[in-house]
């Protein structure tokens, strides 16, 4: 466990963070410094633990609509994946028609051809 010193609202506060987390922890302090520093140039000196939670509320606030977009997406990559297994599996339909006609049409085609050549030979090549 990783100790670091991190400044909010003008204050300093000692956090423990895992071992590796640290840069991150600095970077979450600072966006949040830099939110009640917003705050306070739109409201003024409201009060530190006022700054402090209208802070909070204004990143919770971003978090509802985040989590809200994220859900809509995975719902819509679900939708668009069950459309593409959908596809695939009309493709493979498709696929497997077309080559059973074709199939059938080279069938039909060298029974004709085996017709024509006893009709017209005699069942002798000409040549």
């Amino acid at each position: 466990m990783s100790h670091i010193n991190v400044t909010i609202n003008g204050r300093q506060y000692r956090m423990a963070c895992e071992e590796g987390q640290e840069v991150r922890l600095l970077k979450l302090a600072e966006s949040l410094e830099t939110r009640v520093t917003e705050l306070r140039g739109k409201f003024g000196e409201i009060g530190d633990a006022r700054l402090t939670v209208m802070a909070a509320l204004t990143v919770c606030d971003e978090l509802l609509d985040v989590t809200a977009r994220l859900h809509a997406m995975e719902q819509e990559l679900e939708s668009a994946r069950s459309l593409r297994a959908a596809a695939v599996d009309r493709a493979r339909t498709t696929q497997t028609a077309v080559a059973n006609a074709l199939n059938a049409a080279a069938d039909r085609i060298e029974k004709t051809t085996q017709v024509l050549n006893r009709t017209i030979g005699g069942g002798i090549a000409i040549g």
